[in-house]
């Protein structure tokens, strides 16, 4: 197995939509597919990637906006994964008419996610990552880690020298840091950090250098 991930910088706000895929199989899932579907597509299709999966950190719009599209090039359509305290959120098209947009509604999800459990490239495929159960952000966030290139796709959990928002419904500041906590600082400090915004970071960086983290260590 020879895992590669890309990243793409889409949307108006903007967003981070991975990809991430094995060079061997080219069996490839994408992370938070935002806007501008059509990018996302192509770029699979010029690595010579097969879609077999779409995969939510969670259900905000922002990171939701191309599932639809996304699912619905493909026959059958692609399965969806989701942790279900966040359905509230996906099945009102992630919020966008809070902020007055809209965006297409997908299909109810497939994918169950759940803490702990080990997801492949294509159903039934071999472990790549392992789902955290990342909540404070949104109440159903996850996060995806993949040890196999030292990397934790972590949403909007944690950004560089920053945190989530904990504003919107189902937001906490203190659940947030306790997330954190556990399960982003009990990794490796050069654990790649690939967020929903901005530039990748470590989990090092992070514990030395984010302000609204000092003096949060490990449990």
């Amino acid at each position: 197995m020879n895992l590669k991930f890309y990243r793409m910088t889409l949307g108006p706000l903007p967003n981070n939509v991975y990809l991430l895929g094995d060079q061997d199989t080219g069996d490839a899932v994408v992370i938070d597919p935002g806007f501008e579907s059509q990018v996302v597509l192509r770029k699979a299709q010029d690595l010579g990637w097969q879609l077999n999966q779409i995969w939510l950190t969670h259900a905000h719009f922002d990171h939701m906006a191309g599932a639809a599209d996304i699912a619905n090039a493909f026959d059958p359509s692609l399965p969806i994964g989701l942790h279900p305290a966040d359905l509230d959120w996906y099945e009102n098209e992630g919020g966008a008419g809070r902020f007055g947009m809209s965006i297409p509604q997908p299909a109810s999800p497939s994918l169950i996610l759940e803490n702990g459990m080990s997801l492949g490239l294509k159903t039934g495929g071999t472990p790549v990552v392992s789902v955290r159960f990342a909540p404070g952000h949104s109440a159903g966030h996850v996060m995806f880690y993949c040890q196999g290139i030292k990397a934790l796709f972590c949403g909007d959990v944690i950004f560089r020298e920053s945190i989530g928002r904990t504003d919107l419904p189902g937001g906490e500041m203190q659940t947030l840091l306790e997330t954190i906590q556990q399960q982003v600082f009990s990794l490796p400090d050069e654990t790649r950090l690939l967020s929903g915004h901005g530039p990748e970071s470590t989990v090092g960086y992070e514990r030395a250098h984010n302000p609204f983290l000092q003096g949060l260590g490990p449990i």
